[in-house]
């Protein structure tokens, strides 16, 4: 019977070993521990979130409220402190968190899906890849010859107004933007009964491709949807520019634009939307765009 109770024991404390060094495996390394390979893990907050995004890194700030107010009026990064001459590890890796994101808005692709949702097909500038498409702006204003033969054969011809989307600087702003703000825009030029083209997607496309596409549509305005260049913190802002009649040889200031549409701190697909047409119509009542317009409906010209 004592023998008994002594295996009894020793096979409890056994076990009791083993879910000790199976809960001690288990157990998330902690700040500054080694790895079993031997690689040092730092364990962080995530610096993304808004309470860490948005947390003043400034120790014992002198007037602590003034800070959380200042900063809460701009997307600047100020108020992250300083550890030393260097900037703090949390500031550090938001930095390049978001540095990441902008890079993947950069180099992405639009998706196909959004495109199918509207039966959008794909033409492409001069440009051959993303690389050249960032050193070489002027190629990016200017449709292959595939593209204009593409266009002349599937396109709508003279209609008031022509809506193309363009990738530009920014695949996140189409896919995120595009499926909100295009419906809004179709359905108050429809309400407004004002004739749309065939829209149609440009791969590497930069605004001045608007010149290009006209002189084959012969449109009375061209409005290309645009991914704008990314920010750090902002990855993902469209623009709408749109000119009156552009052709061969017309600038920016023959043209106007409603930028910053976001829903991460700009304007709301659904709000740009409504700008959009309510620009449409303000051009179409003026026959002018850019710096003409402006001075027709201030009286100066």
């Amino acid at each position: 019977m004592e023998q008994g109770k002594v295996d009894i024991e020793a096979i409890v404390q056994a076990v009791l070993a083993e879910l000790s060094k199976k809960n001690a495996e288990q157990q998330v390394p902690s700040q500054n521990q080694k790895a079993s390979n031997g690689d040092l893990i730092i364990d962080l907050p995530d610096p993304t979130l808004p309470e860490s995004r948005f947390a003043p890194g400034v120790k014992k700030p002198y007037d602590s409220e003034g800070l959380r107010n200042l900063m809460s009026t701009t997307t600047a990064r100020i108020g992250v402190g300083r550890a030393g001459p260097r900037p703090r590890t949390s500031t550090l890796l938001l930095f390049q968190s978001d540095h990441g994101v902008t890079q993947d808005a950069i180099y992405g692709e639009v998706e196909q899906a959004v495109l199918d949702k509207f039966d959008l097909f794909t033409v492409q500038t001069l440009v051959e890849d993303r690389n050249q498409y960032l050193t070489r702006p002027d190629l990016g204003r200017k449709l292959s010859e595939e593209a204009k033969r593409i266009i002349a054969e599937r396109c709508v011809k003279k209609p008031q107004v022509q809506i193309v989307v363009g990738d530009g600087l920014s695949a996140a702003a189409i896919n995120n933007n595009l499926p909100v703000i295009y419906p809004v825009i179709l359905q108050g030029l429809k309400s407004a009964n004002i004739s749309v083209g065939t829209s149609f997607f440009i791969k590497y496309a930069r605004v001045g491709v608007i010149n290009d596409v006209n002189d084959i549509i012969g449109a009375d305005i061209v409005v290309i949807l645009i991914g704008e260049r990314p920010g750090l913190g902002i990855a993902d802002a469209m623009s709408a520019y749109m000119g009156w009649r552009p052709t061969a040889g017309k600038t920016d200031a023959e043209r106007d634009v409603v930028c910053m549409i976001t829903v991460h701190g700009g304007t709301n697909p659904l709000e740009g939307g409504a700008f959009v047409v309510d620009m449409i119509k303000k051009t179409l009542q003026y026959q002018a765009s850019g710096v003409e317009l402006k001075l027709k409906t201030s009286g100066q010209s």
